[in-house]
């Protein structure tokens, strides 16, 4: 199931967000470990047409990323840095320059032996003019982007 929300923040910016949860036959710790390469990120995640390591350290807490997602006409670029990472339970990539964004990602088993993947996926955009413009461009495609993701991820895990 795909929710949308949206805050806004003390800044008067927007903060709107995705929450959406995935069950697999994978087991958690290869779930996981798909998700938390940055190799294979472009490959499954819709929109990122780039995200490379710029530290020495490619995974886990503290590691780096620029990353590009691609949405309709437009580019948005990130730095990003994994702000928590527990393996095989949890993953939060947040911004530290560029569009805003926040992504977590939480791991846990079924009772029926699948893996539960929950995915929130909030950004930030900016107040006034400049931030409805932008919102019009990213809002349309944030279902379609969430569905396209959970089929190529499950599509490579599966």
């Amino acid at each position: 199931m795909v929710s949308l929300q949206a805050v806004q923040t003390s800044t008067g910016d927007m903060m709107p967000g995705v929450h959406h949860t995935v069950r697999t036959r994978v087991p958690r710790d290869e779930v996981f470990a798909y998700v938390d390469d940055p190799v294979t990120v472009p490959d499954w995640m819709f929109g990122v047409t780039e995200f490379e390591p710029t530290t020495d350290q490619g995974r886990g807490l503290g590691a780096v990323y620029d990353a590009v997602m691609k949405i309709g006409p437009k580019s948005l670029a990130s730095t990003l840095e994994v702000t928590s990472w527990t393996e095989d339970e949890e993953l939060i990539l947040t911004s530290v320059a560029g569009f805003g964004v926040v992504t977590s990602w939480r791991f846990s088993d079924a009772d029926d032996g699948s893996t539960v993947v929950d995915v929130h996926f909030d950004y930030r955009l900016p107040g006034g003019l400049a931030g409805r413009v932008l919102g019009s461009i990213i809002e349309p495609v944030v279902g379609q982007g969430v569905r396209q993701t959970e089929e190529a991820l499950l599509r490579a895990l599966e």
